[in-house]
């Protein structure tokens, strides 16, 4: 499995909205087709974190791919309000955001 985490700011008050947006985007089938099989959010002190796992280790360029769906679109403007860059300066898309990994362990 291979997993993803974005990490960016969001105010505690949003979680409802932000979780409602996913809510109703996880029920098309976009999800299936960047080949995502689970997706949590997290809230700590003001920082939104946007885990995502997938089967594969190409869910980057499934992603990408499905970037011009009206669905993708869609939900990544509706999400604006609530989701801010955690540094605002340096980010130009979500790639910008994402949290690198730098040790792994699984019980095997």
């Amino acid at each position: 499995m291979f997993s993803t985490l974005i990490v960016a700011r969001m105010d505690l008050a949003s979680a409802g909205d932000v979780a409602g947006l996913f809510r109703e985007f996880d029920t098309t089938e976009l999800p299936h087709r960047m080949g995502t099989r689970r997706r949590q959010l997290f809230h700590y002190r003001g920082l939104y974190f946007h885990l995502q796992d997938f089967d594969e280790d190409n869910g980057g360029e499934r992603i990408e791919d499905a970037k011009t769906d009206d669905r993708f679109v869609r939900i990544s403007q509706d999400l604006k309000p609530f989701i801010e860059a955690y540094d605002p300066k340096t980010w130009r898309s979500p790639a910008d955001a994402m949290a690198h990994r730098f040790y792994d362990w699984n019980a095997r």
